[in-house]
């Protein structure tokens, strides 16, 4: 572990002065204490804000930088003022990050750093992640995949710093939920971001709420969590607050909570069109 985090920080070192994208979750995290170890103030952490970014996320990667003790600045993102975007096809994450790395990449001489770095790891590579190519458009460096670490290494390293998110589970932005070929917009992500904000504070802390067309929810959680759900009174309660939320169907997906299971919507030539090497289209 001494030697991945002294890779780490070396490699993060030879970007020069670096402003790490920063969502407060356990990658951007490492990568921002890593970044802070190498550069000190000479490194700042950013965080996008937009609709898509779910209640209480700034407030507690704010905190997180606080214990770093990384510069951090909040930026405004516009990925909602693109049609492209609102689309919502299996690629809309390629203008989200567009906008992302175009709006770092116009701020550079402003927060006075010399690179851009992410805090994709090495896992990602396997995933579809269409910002990937948005990061290679602008240069984005990915420290933790150039040291070859995968999840399980960032979250022992994030344990071994003592970063209190070293197990907090992923929490991609809030326009992952909408089903793709749905439109993105303002209201229906913030219908799933309070859905979800109900269920974390009903105990649950895995879990994602899918918008499907027609309004209807998709719950997932893991398995072994369904009889907090389906038992009355909770299940009631349940289905008429998402009903007041502006949903017209609440569902619960019987096979438990599954990451990036929009995915399966994609068509496979889709998939195996990307170019070797490229984590996502």
């Amino acid at each position: 572990m001494a030697a991945r985090r002294d890779a780490l920080i070396a490699a993060i070192r030879g970007y020069g002065r670096v402003a790490v994208a920063y969502s407060g979750g356990v990658d951007s995290a490492v990568v921002a204490r890593a970044a802070y170890e190498a550069l000190g103030d000479a490194a700042v952490a950013v965080t996008a804000v937009s609709e898509s970014l779910a209640s209480g996320e700034l407030e507690e990667a704010e905190a997180l930088a606080r214990k770093i003790g990384i510069r951090h600045r909040a930026i405004r993102t516009e990925e909602f003022a693109d049609p492209n975007y609102l689309r919502n096809n299996p690629d809309r994450c390629y203008f989200c990050k567009s906008e992302l790395y175009g709006r770092l990449a116009g701020l550079m001489d402003q927060l006075e750093v010399d690179a851009i770095a992410s805090g994709a790891n090495l896992d990602d590579q396997g995933d579809h992640r269409p910002g990937m190519r948005a990061a290679g458009e602008k240069g984005v460096r990915h420290p933790l995949q150039e040291c070859g670490l995968g999840k399980a290494d960032v979250r022992a390293l994030a344990r071994a710093w003592g970063l209190p998110v070293w197990d907090k589970p992923a929490a991609p932005c809030l326009s992952s939920r909408i089903a793709y070929g749905e439109e993105v917009t303002p209201e229906r992500v913030r219908m799933v971001d309070q859905a979800e904000s109900w269920l974390r504070g009903r105990g649950l802390r895995l879990l994602r709420v899918r918008y499907h067309k027609g309004d209807m929810a998709r719950i997932e959680v893991p398995a072994e969590e369904f009889p907090k759900l389906t038992a009355d009174p909770v299940r009631s309660e349940l289905a008429a607050a998402f009903r007041g939320l502006g949903f017209k169907f609440v569902t619960l997906d019987l096979e438990g909570f599954r990451s990036g299971s929009l995915n399966d919507l994609i068509p496979p030539e889709q998939l195996l069109s990307r170019k070797p090497g490229v984590a996502a289209r």
